[in-house]
Protein backbone atom coordinates (compact mmCIF):
# COMPACT_ATOMS: atom_id res chain seq x y z
CA UNK A 1 0.00 0.00 0.00
CA UNK A 2 1.43 3.26 -0.88
CA UNK A 3 2.42 5.56 1.80
CA UNK A 4 0.39 8.81 1.88
CA UNK A 5 0.82 12.11 3.80
CA UNK A 6 -1.64 11.18 6.85
CA UNK A 7 1.12 8.07 7.58
CA UNK A 8 4.22 11.16 7.54
CA UNK A 9 1.85 13.13 9.69
CA UNK A 10 0.87 10.50 12.24
CA UNK A 11 4.41 9.30 12.47
CA UNK A 12 5.59 12.83 13.00
CA UNK A 13 2.72 13.57 15.34
CA UNK A 14 1.66 16.81 13.08
CA UNK A 15 -1.32 17.51 10.98
CA UNK A 16 -1.29 16.56 7.72
CA UNK A 17 -1.37 20.20 6.84
CA UNK A 18 2.13 20.78 8.44
CA UNK A 19 3.60 18.06 6.29
CA UNK A 20 2.24 19.65 2.90
CA UNK A 21 3.24 23.08 4.14
CA UNK A 22 6.92 21.06 4.56
CA UNK A 23 7.09 19.58 1.12
CA UNK A 24 5.93 23.46 0.13
CA UNK A 25 8.90 24.56 1.79
CA UNK A 26 6.56 26.90 3.90
CA UNK A 27 8.97 29.69 6.07
CA UNK A 28 6.51 29.38 8.68
CA UNK A 29 7.31 25.84 9.69
CA UNK A 30 10.45 25.51 12.16
CA UNK A 31 13.59 24.15 11.78
CA UNK A 32 13.00 21.55 14.46
CA UNK A 33 9.19 20.38 12.84
CA UNK A 34 11.10 20.14 9.52
CA UNK A 35 13.53 18.09 10.74
CA UNK A 36 10.62 15.75 12.04
CA UNK A 37 8.75 15.30 9.07
CA UNK A 38 11.76 14.84 6.76
CA UNK A 39 12.89 12.06 9.58
CA UNK A 40 9.75 10.39 9.14
CA UNK A 41 9.18 10.68 5.49
CA UNK A 42 12.84 9.05 5.58
CA UNK A 43 11.59 5.96 7.36
CA UNK A 44 8.77 5.55 5.23
CA UNK A 45 10.27 6.00 2.15
CA UNK A 46 7.71 8.62 0.99
CA UNK A 47 9.07 11.00 -1.69
CA UNK A 48 5.98 13.41 -2.70
CA UNK A 49 4.95 13.03 -6.19
CA UNK A 50 4.82 16.20 -9.00
CA UNK A 51 1.22 16.35 -8.49
CA UNK A 52 1.41 16.78 -4.46
CA UNK A 53 3.96 19.28 -4.94
CA UNK A 54 2.07 20.99 -7.26
CA UNK A 55 -0.84 20.82 -4.65
CA UNK A 56 1.08 21.98 -2.19
CA UNK A 57 2.48 25.00 -3.64
CA UNK A 58 -0.68 25.70 -5.37
CA UNK A 59 -2.04 29.82 -4.75
CA UNK A 60 -5.38 30.59 -5.11
CA UNK A 61 -4.40 34.52 -4.75
CA UNK A 62 -7.33 34.79 -2.14
CA UNK A 63 -7.47 35.82 1.56
CA UNK A 64 -10.45 34.96 3.93
CA UNK A 65 -11.10 37.34 6.16
CA UNK A 66 -12.84 36.71 9.40
CA UNK A 67 -15.47 39.46 10.98
CA UNK A 68 -16.63 39.14 14.75
CA UNK A 69 -20.68 40.37 14.32
CA UNK A 70 -24.07 39.21 13.67
CA UNK A 71 -25.61 39.85 9.71
CA UNK A 72 -27.48 42.54 11.15
CA UNK A 73 -25.01 44.05 13.18
CA UNK A 74 -22.63 44.27 10.59
CA UNK A 75 -23.23 47.60 9.09
CA UNK A 76 -24.15 49.88 12.11
CA UNK A 77 -20.85 49.76 13.17
CA UNK A 78 -18.15 51.25 10.79
CA UNK A 79 -14.95 50.20 11.84
CA UNK A 80 -15.17 46.86 9.99
CA UNK A 81 -16.13 48.22 7.02
CA UNK A 82 -12.94 51.31 7.47
CA UNK A 83 -11.17 47.99 8.15
CA UNK A 84 -12.21 46.08 5.22
CA UNK A 85 -11.38 49.10 3.26
CA UNK A 86 -7.69 49.11 4.16
CA UNK A 87 -7.34 45.39 3.91
CA UNK A 88 -9.02 45.39 0.39
CA UNK A 89 -6.85 48.94 -0.80
CA UNK A 90 -3.74 46.47 -0.03
CA UNK A 91 -4.98 43.48 -1.17
CA UNK A 92 -5.77 44.90 -4.92
CA UNK A 93 -2.90 46.20 -5.03
CA UNK A 94 -1.18 43.25 -4.43
CA UNK A 95 -3.86 41.61 -7.00
CA UNK A 96 -5.14 39.35 -4.52
CA UNK A 97 -9.03 39.17 -3.77
CA UNK A 98 -11.30 38.60 -0.23
CA UNK A 99 -13.38 36.20 0.46
CA UNK A 100 -15.14 36.99 4.30
CA UNK A 101 -17.88 35.86 6.78
CA UNK A 102 -18.85 36.89 9.97
CA UNK A 103 -19.62 35.22 12.91
CA UNK A 104 -21.88 35.66 15.85
CA UNK A 105 -19.90 34.21 18.09
CA UNK A 106 -16.31 32.32 18.45
CA UNK A 107 -17.54 29.27 17.78
CA UNK A 108 -18.91 30.59 14.76
CA UNK A 109 -15.64 31.77 13.64
CA UNK A 110 -14.23 28.65 14.14
CA UNK A 111 -16.04 27.06 11.94
CA UNK A 112 -15.41 29.24 9.28
CA UNK A 113 -11.98 29.12 9.69
CA UNK A 114 -12.03 25.43 9.72
CA UNK A 115 -13.72 26.05 6.32
CA UNK A 116 -11.45 28.30 4.94
CA UNK A 117 -8.20 25.71 6.16
CA UNK A 118 -9.95 22.90 5.11
CA UNK A 119 -11.12 23.97 1.74
CA UNK A 120 -7.94 25.56 0.31
CA UNK A 121 -10.10 28.67 -0.70
CA UNK A 122 -8.00 30.84 0.69
CA UNK A 123 -4.01 31.26 1.78
CA UNK A 124 -3.78 33.33 4.70
CA UNK A 125 -6.71 34.17 6.93
CA UNK A 126 -6.91 37.96 8.73
CA UNK A 127 -8.91 37.96 11.77
CA UNK A 128 -10.51 41.00 12.50
CA UNK A 129 -10.48 40.62 16.46
CA UNK A 130 -8.48 38.84 19.89
CA UNK A 131 -10.07 37.37 22.26
CA UNK A 132 -8.08 36.58 25.90
CA UNK A 133 -8.57 32.43 24.47
CA UNK A 134 -9.06 32.76 21.32
CA UNK A 135 -9.53 29.39 19.81
CA UNK A 136 -9.03 30.22 15.96
CA UNK A 137 -5.26 31.89 16.87
CA UNK A 138 -4.82 28.11 18.54
CA UNK A 139 -6.12 26.15 15.82
CA UNK A 140 -4.56 28.40 12.69
CA UNK A 141 -1.01 27.78 15.25
CA UNK A 142 -1.70 23.75 15.55
CA UNK A 143 -2.33 23.51 11.98
CA UNK A 144 0.34 26.43 10.91
CA UNK A 145 -1.59 27.86 8.73
CA UNK A 146 -0.48 31.32 7.67
CA UNK A 147 -2.88 34.31 9.28
CA UNK A 148 -2.69 37.69 11.09
CA UNK A 149 -4.31 39.20 13.64
CA UNK A 150 -6.08 42.92 13.83
CA UNK A 151 -5.69 43.42 17.92
CA UNK A 152 -3.07 42.36 20.13
CA UNK A 153 -3.19 38.52 20.79
CA UNK A 154 -2.73 37.36 24.07
CA UNK A 155 0.55 35.42 23.14
CA UNK A 156 2.40 37.80 20.69
CA UNK A 157 5.43 35.38 20.13
CA UNK A 158 5.07 33.98 16.61
CA UNK A 159 2.24 35.66 15.58
CA UNK A 160 1.54 38.43 12.96
CA UNK A 161 -0.55 41.27 14.50
CA UNK A 162 -1.58 44.58 14.32
CA UNK A 163 -2.97 46.87 16.53
CA UNK A 164 -3.06 50.61 18.41
CA UNK A 165 -1.52 50.87 21.69
CA UNK A 166 -4.76 50.89 23.61
CA UNK A 167 -3.72 51.20 26.85
CA UNK A 168 -1.69 54.04 25.99
CA UNK A 169 -4.25 55.91 24.02
CA UNK A 170 -7.14 55.73 27.23
CA UNK A 171 -4.25 56.66 29.28
CA UNK A 172 -3.87 60.13 27.75
CA UNK A 173 -8.05 60.08 27.19
CA UNK A 174 -8.25 59.94 30.58
CA UNK A 175 -5.50 62.71 31.24
CA UNK A 176 -7.07 65.29 29.14
CA UNK A 177 -9.73 64.83 31.00
CA UNK A 178 -8.57 65.62 34.11
CA UNK A 179 -6.14 68.81 32.57
CA UNK A 180 -10.06 69.85 31.88
CA UNK A 181 -10.94 69.89 35.68
CA UNK A 182 -12.64 66.17 35.56
CA UNK A 183 -12.37 64.75 38.80
CA UNK A 184 -14.68 61.70 39.19
CA UNK A 185 -14.71 59.78 35.75
CA UNK A 186 -16.49 57.16 35.04
CA UNK A 187 -15.70 54.32 32.56
CA UNK A 188 -17.43 52.48 30.87
CA UNK A 189 -15.63 49.28 28.72
CA UNK A 190 -16.71 46.28 26.30
CA UNK A 191 -16.93 42.49 27.55
CA UNK A 192 -13.70 41.82 29.04
CA UNK A 193 -13.18 38.81 26.61
CA UNK A 194 -11.37 40.92 24.01
CA UNK A 195 -7.75 42.23 24.99
CA UNK A 196 -8.53 45.49 23.74
CA UNK A 197 -11.57 45.89 26.50
CA UNK A 198 -8.89 44.91 29.32
CA UNK A 199 -6.16 47.24 27.81
CA UNK A 200 -8.23 50.50 27.69
CA UNK A 201 -9.44 49.53 31.27
CA UNK A 202 -6.13 49.22 31.99
CA UNK A 203 -5.10 52.62 30.51
CA UNK A 204 -8.28 54.29 32.53
CA UNK A 205 -6.93 52.26 35.93
CA UNK A 206 -3.06 53.86 36.04
CA UNK A 207 -4.21 57.72 34.52
CA UNK A 208 -5.82 57.73 37.68
CA UNK A 209 -3.25 56.05 39.89
CA UNK A 210 -0.66 58.47 38.71
CA UNK A 211 -2.81 61.93 39.36
CA UNK A 212 -3.69 60.02 43.36
CA UNK A 213 -7.51 60.26 42.11
CA UNK A 214 -9.58 56.90 44.20
CA UNK A 215 -10.80 54.52 41.01
CA UNK A 216 -14.71 54.09 42.06
CA UNK A 217 -15.51 50.47 41.39
CA UNK A 218 -19.42 51.35 40.80
CA UNK A 219 -18.26 53.52 38.45
CA UNK A 220 -17.20 51.46 36.09
CA UNK A 221 -19.15 49.25 33.93
CA UNK A 222 -18.81 45.99 31.63
CA UNK A 223 -21.23 46.86 29.30
CA UNK A 224 -22.75 43.37 27.43
CA UNK A 225 -21.74 44.51 23.93
CA UNK A 226 -21.18 47.47 21.89
CA UNK A 227 -24.49 49.26 21.31
CA UNK A 228 -26.12 52.20 22.10
CA UNK A 229 -28.40 50.73 24.46
CA UNK A 230 -25.81 49.10 26.45
CA UNK A 231 -24.59 52.30 26.59
CA UNK A 232 -27.79 54.05 28.34
CA UNK A 233 -27.83 51.12 30.73
CA UNK A 234 -24.59 51.91 31.61
CA UNK A 235 -24.84 55.21 32.45
CA UNK A 236 -28.39 54.80 34.04
CA UNK A 237 -26.45 52.44 36.40
CA UNK A 238 -23.66 54.61 36.81
CA UNK A 239 -26.15 57.65 37.64
CA UNK A 240 -28.12 56.13 40.06
CA UNK A 241 -24.78 56.19 42.60
CA UNK A 242 -23.22 59.22 41.63
CA UNK A 243 -23.31 62.08 38.38
CA UNK A 244 -19.91 61.92 37.08
CA UNK A 245 -17.69 65.16 35.76
CA UNK A 246 -16.99 62.47 32.63
CA UNK A 247 -17.77 59.24 30.71
CA UNK A 248 -15.06 57.24 29.35
CA UNK A 249 -16.92 54.81 26.92
CA UNK A 250 -14.32 52.40 24.82
CA UNK A 251 -17.00 52.33 21.77
CA UNK A 252 -18.88 55.33 20.06
CA UNK A 253 -21.75 53.39 20.10
CA UNK A 254 -21.42 52.95 23.56
CA UNK A 255 -20.86 56.50 23.80
CA UNK A 256 -23.96 57.51 21.53
CA UNK A 257 -26.00 55.54 24.46
CA UNK A 258 -24.17 57.52 27.40
CA UNK A 259 -25.31 60.79 25.25
CA UNK A 260 -29.26 59.82 24.76
CA UNK A 261 -28.83 59.34 28.61
CA UNK A 262 -27.50 62.94 29.15
CA UNK A 263 -29.92 64.51 26.67
CA UNK A 264 -32.56 63.12 28.61
CA UNK A 265 -31.97 63.93 32.18
CA UNK A 266 -30.61 67.12 31.21
CA UNK A 267 -26.98 66.18 33.05
CA UNK A 268 -23.92 68.52 32.43
CA UNK A 269 -21.22 65.46 31.51
CA UNK A 270 -18.06 65.26 29.41
CA UNK A 271 -18.41 62.23 26.94
CA UNK A 272 -15.79 60.68 25.33
CA UNK A 273 -15.57 57.33 23.01
CA UNK A 274 -13.52 55.50 20.81
CA UNK A 275 -13.40 54.65 16.73
CA UNK A 276 -14.17 57.95 15.63
CA UNK A 277 -17.02 56.91 13.32
CA UNK A 278 -18.40 59.57 10.83
CA UNK A 279 -21.65 60.11 12.97
CA UNK A 280 -19.71 60.95 15.99
CA UNK A 281 -19.10 64.30 14.86
CA UNK A 282 -23.17 64.78 13.88
CA UNK A 283 -24.49 64.00 17.85
CA UNK A 284 -25.87 66.67 19.86
CA UNK A 285 -23.51 67.26 21.73
CA UNK A 286 -20.76 66.10 19.22
CA UNK A 287 -18.89 63.03 20.46
CA UNK A 288 -15.19 63.80 21.28
CA UNK A 289 -13.38 60.03 19.88
CA UNK A 290 -10.40 58.56 19.86
CA UNK A 291 -9.54 57.84 15.93
CA UNK A 292 -7.98 54.75 15.84
CA UNK A 293 -7.01 54.82 12.10
CA UNK A 294 -9.04 51.63 11.20
CA UNK A 295 -8.61 51.68 7.60
CA UNK A 296 -4.83 51.87 8.56
CA UNK A 297 -5.16 48.67 10.77
CA UNK A 298 -6.85 46.47 7.90
CA UNK A 299 -4.17 48.05 5.54
CA UNK A 300 -0.89 46.73 7.54
CA UNK A 301 -2.88 43.68 8.25
CA UNK A 302 -2.76 42.89 4.60
CA UNK A 303 0.63 43.86 4.25
CA UNK A 304 2.10 41.65 7.12
CA UNK A 305 -0.22 38.35 5.33
CA UNK A 306 0.72 39.10 1.91
CA UNK A 307 4.45 39.52 2.66
CA UNK A 308 4.75 36.34 4.36
CA UNK A 309 3.10 34.80 1.46
CA UNK A 310 5.23 35.80 -1.12
CA UNK A 311 7.98 34.75 0.97
CA UNK A 312 9.17 38.68 1.89
CA UNK A 313 12.01 38.81 4.59
CA UNK A 314 10.36 41.01 7.06
CA UNK A 315 12.25 41.48 10.74
CA UNK A 316 9.18 42.44 12.55
CA UNK A 317 5.68 40.54 13.10
CA UNK A 318 3.51 43.44 13.95
CA UNK A 319 2.54 46.95 13.41
CA UNK A 320 1.28 49.35 16.10
CA UNK A 321 -0.63 51.56 14.27
CA UNK A 322 -0.77 55.42 15.99
CA UNK A 323 -4.21 56.94 17.68
CA UNK A 324 -5.37 60.67 17.22
CA UNK A 325 -7.37 62.08 20.10
CA UNK A 326 -10.69 64.22 18.11
CA UNK A 327 -11.63 66.38 20.35
CA UNK A 328 -15.52 68.24 20.35
CA UNK A 329 -17.73 70.62 21.56
CA UNK A 330 -18.74 68.10 24.48
CA UNK A 331 -15.51 68.56 26.27
CA UNK A 332 -14.87 71.60 26.17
Amino acid sequence: MAVTIKDVAKLANVSPSTVSRVISKSPRISEATKKIVYDAMDELKYKPNAIARNLANASTKTLGLIIPNQDENLFKNPFFIQAMRGISIYAQKKNYKIMFNYGASPEDELNFVHEFVNSKWVDGIILLTAYENDMCIDYLNRESFPFVVVGRPYNIHDIMWVDNDNFQATYNLVNNLIQRGCQDIAFIGGPQKYIFSKDRLEGYKRSLELRNLNLRDKLVIEAKDFTEQDGYNAMAQICSIKVPHAVVTTDDLLGFGVLNYVREHQLNVKVTGFNNIPLSEYQIPSLTSVDIKAEDLGYNAAKLLIKHLEGIDNPVNHYIVGTELIERESTK
